[in-house]
């Protein structure tokens, strides 16, 4: 399945630190460490918060799973904003690596995103798992999409969202 689309989205202007329009480009190995980057620095509130940060492998563990044929990059109004990776698993898909810069979260941006990727995960009938930590509240906008837990531990809560699972009000 092609996760990168070149087609731009635009949504109504929005205020100081918001966006006009946005795309999806596949990513390159020469993104890796800009996307490590971001990993660390969204990632790092909730993994403190769980006694689990470390500078080092919050960076290692991206660069040892980046996957440029399945990320692609999120570009808002011109500028790097984001990544998500959608790569193949036994039974579906697995989204991974979603992260947002910080001043680009909660605009909608998010959903815009995840909004198009499952969309063509139902045209093709396919489920999508995912995990998230404990306590983040990337947790609530991917329940609004649809994902139901499966399995949870004290660290990751593992989700699933079954092709047509639609998407609540926010």
């Amino acid at each position: 399945m092609e996760t990168n689309a070149g087609a731009a989205r635009t949504r109504p202007g929005r205020g100081p630190g918001g966006f006009t329009e946005w795309a999806l480009r596949s990513a390159e190995q020469a993104d890796v460490e800009v996307i490590a980057e971001l990993r660390a620095t969204v990632m790092r509130p909730d993994l403190e918060r769980l006694g689990r940060f470390d500078e080092r492998r919050v960076r290692r563990r991206l660069r040892e799973s980046f996957s440029p044929g399945h990320t692609s990059v999120v570009i808002a109004d011109g500028d790097f904003a984001g990544c998500v990776t959608l790569r193949p698993a036994e039974d579906g898909l697995w989204l991974e690596h979603f992260y947002l810069v910080p001043d680009l979260q909660g605009l909608g941006l998010g959903s815009a995103v995840l909004r198009t990727l499952l969309e063509r995960t139902d045209a093709d009938g396919l489920p999508v798992r995912l995990n998230v930590l404990q306590g983040s509240a990337a947790r609530r906008l991917y329940e609004r999409h649809g994902f139901t837990v499966e399995v949870q531990d004290p660290v990751d809560v593992f989700m699933v969202r079954r092709p047509g699972a639609g998407i609540l009000a926010p």
